[in-house]
């Protein structure tokens, strides 16, 4: 019997805690036990492909950019964006290979740096809504406005700092780089790719890429990654075990199974967050709706469990 294909979308909980500082010793751990969970899924007969969030490595990295300024030339939006996605990339596949050692399976974990292909008339290109980076004061974001062009926005209103710095988000369109994932999976490969989303770029008329001031949204870019390797299932990996209706109120309500008819019903009467859940039901519909088969969103804790039916949230065609 072939195995299946999976493709895993790493929340940022996965390799960042949000009470943690974010140092190397401290992403490196949560990553390890994010690759004993991947390890095991492999064992259970899977073709794993991996993608991930880089929204904390990617705003850390714009504010040694701002700060650094005065010294070195700071890089674009795009650059830091190909940064962050070496940066995991390299967690993740090195801490998959510890743990593929220590059980004596001799494959190898590898992971792309991807560019994802957008629309260059995309409508978010003329009204951003992704905010990046640190916050700031409405004097600190006003300054950053009339110096650098930055386009910001007041995203968390009675805060002391509750100014931030918008840009685009695309629809993302494809993996640039998918027959080099293909063939690498085809190869026996734990392939890591289209991390953050993957790298916005737009097609010039002569076929060539070039990079965009963007960041595209990880668990849409995640289902064009699930497109390109035909993929099984789509699993997201969250901070929650299962998605609820009427979250975080004395009505909440947990689903373990839903219709795709049903999730987009959910959808449209908004029970699911822009800014959370939002992106990873659309991800999910998506999938199921295109593929005819389930996708899941779930916790890391409980990604083992999920595949056999036992916790999660399961979208059903």
């Amino acid at each position: 019997m072939a195995e299946k294909t999976i493709v895993i979308a790493l929340g940022g909980n996965a390799i960042k805690q949000s009470d943690q500082d974010g140092t190397t010793e401290e992403q490196v751990a949560n990553v390890d036990v994010t690759a004993r969970q991947v390890v095991s899924i492999m064992e259970n007969g899977y073709r794993v492909v991996i993608t991930h969030g880089n929204g904390p490595q990617a705003g850390n990295l714009l504010i040694q950019q701002e700060e650094a300024a005065d010294l070195v030339p700071p890089q674009d939006l795009t650059v830091c964006g190909a940064m962050t996605q070496g940066q995991i990339g390299w967690m993740i596949q090195n801490r998959i290979g510890y743990h593929l050692q220590k059980r004596g399976i001799y494959k190898n974990a590898v992971s792309i740096v991807t560019q994802v292909c957008v629309d260059k008339q995309d409508p978010d290109f003329q009204d951003p809504s992704k905010p990046v980076g640190p916050y700031y004061t409405k004097e600190q974001a006003e300054l950053l406005h009339r110096k650098k062009g930055y386009v910001v926005r007041e995203v968390k209103p009675g805060s002391s700092r509750p100014w931030r710095r918008v840009v685009p988000s695309p629809e993302p369109l494809e993996i640039v780089e998918k027959s080099a994932i293909t063939s690498l999976l085809n190869q026996g490969f734990i392939v890591v790719a289209s991390g953050g989303g993957g790298i916005p770029v737009t097609q010039n008329g002569d076929g060539c890429y070039t990079g965009v001031n963007a960041v595209i949204d990880k668990d849409k870019a995640g289902f064009k990654l699930a497109q390109a390797v035909k993929s099984d299932i789509l699993m997201i990996l969250t901070d929650v075990e299962q998605v609820f209706l009427n979250y975080n109120t004395d009505k909440q309500q947990a689903l373990s199974s839903v219709s795709l008819e049903k999730c987009r019903k959910y959808y449209n009467e908004g029970h699911f967050l822009r800014g959370s859940m939002g992106p990873k039901i659309l991800a999910c519909t998506r999938f199921t709706e295109w593929s005819g088969k389930e996708s899941i969103i779930t916790s890391l804790e409980k990604a083992s469990e999920a595949l056999e039916g036992k916790a999660g949230t399961r979208i059903i065609p």
